[in-house]
């Protein structure tokens, strides 16, 4: 099997390794110096580094109008860039004839309406015809690249993307779950990201595991009441790709998004903390984007609204706990 990845961040470069062990793999970076570095050294030494590269990876840097021409030679093109760049990938991908899948998490920064949306929506409106979905579940790059046992999930509505997606991926180390909920998916994704910020500031202020598991379990409310309001199906929740991703983002120390809680708790603005971690937290980037569309669907999440307040400084750390422990007592199950 040929799988093109484009994107050579921390999560692309270990699935091309974790996959370079079984298949042939072509890892595409848009900066061509850093696809000549990446070449030579075998090592991804700015996202990755210590992991090398099997011999069946190779790399590209190829400009984006030529994708889809390179995109032809492969069996499986796997999208692995933040999720701002999905939209120009997918519009560029649309007619490569290829099953496809992204890696982001997240809801897209909105440009020209008043909320963002989900990735299976961009792919709606930049490329219908497109046989896509998404690789997601509770993963960090080191560990997949390392061999260490993982468990992913492929979404799609599309059984030839999901078949790609185990056939591409599947392994002794990496055990891949089909399902066909790709909005449920998307939305435990997203949502995970913005709630490991606020369990990380729940460590960061040393509130104790209490106030840590019940952050994490009404932040599984939240994130279900939004994805059931956008179609998805509640047991997706339960799994892999919801509290799986969840649980381990929220209290993984290898998670970026909770350690800009962590950090915003120590007392540094939210620029000194992204700045420190060298890599993209999307959970900084989608907070709002998901409150709105929440606000939108008439779906209360009152802890990442919180976090959104924390993140524009409106509220201080301690501050965004204290308001969140002063609500009104309500059902569980409301």
């Amino acid at each position: 099997m040929d799988i093109l990845v484009l994107g050579a961040g921390a999560w692309g470069t270990a699935l091309a390794i974790s996959a370079g062990t079984r298949h042939a793999v072509t890892l595409w970076a848009r900066d061509t110096a850093q696809a000549q570095a990446i070449a030579s050294a075998r090592v991804n030494a700015k996202y990755l580094p210590g992991f090398q590269l099997p011999p069946a990876v190779a790399l590209s840097a190829e400009a984006v109008a030529d994708l889809p021409a390179l995109a032809r030679r492969h069996d499986l093109v796997i999208v692995a860039t933040p999720m701002a760049a999905l939209r120009e990938m997918l519009a560029a991908l649309g007619a490569c004839g290829r099953p496809l899948a992204w890696l982001c998490k997240g809801f897209e920064a909105p440009w020209t309406r008043s909320y963002g949306l989900l990735g299976h929506e961009v792919r709606a409106e930049v490329a219908p015809a497109l046989a896509a979905g998404a690789l997601s579940g509770p993963s960090f790059a080191q560990e997949v690249a390392a061999g260490q046992p993982t468990a992913l999930v492929a979404a799609s509505e599309s059984a030839e993307v999901r078949d790609a997606l185990v056939a591409a991926f599947h392994s002794p180390s990496v055990r891949v779950y089909a399902n066909e909920d790709l909005p449920g998916v998307e939305v435990g994704g997203a949502v995970k990201n913005v709630l490991a910020i606020a369990t990380g500031l729940c460590d960061g202020l040393a509130l104790g595991l209490n106030a840590r598991a019940a952050l994490v379990t009404r932040g599984l409310a939240e994130m279900t009441r939004l994805g059931v309001a956008l179609g998805a199906r509640p047991e997706t929740f339960m799994g892999l790709s919801g509290l799986g991703d969840l649980v381990l983002t929220a209290t993984g120390d290898l998670s970026r998004n909770r350690r800009v809680g962590l950090l915003l708790a120590q007392g540094r603005t939210l620029q000194q903390a992204v700045a420190s971690l060298g890599h993209v937290a999307e959970g900084v980037y989608s907070a709002r984007t998901v409150v709105e569309r929440a606000r939108r669907l008439g779906v209360r999440m009152p802890i990442a609204e919180a976090v959104v307040d924390l993140l524009d400084g409106k509220v201080a750390p301690a501050e965004a706990v204290a308001l969140l422990m002063a609500r009104q007592p309500a059902s569980e199950a409301g």
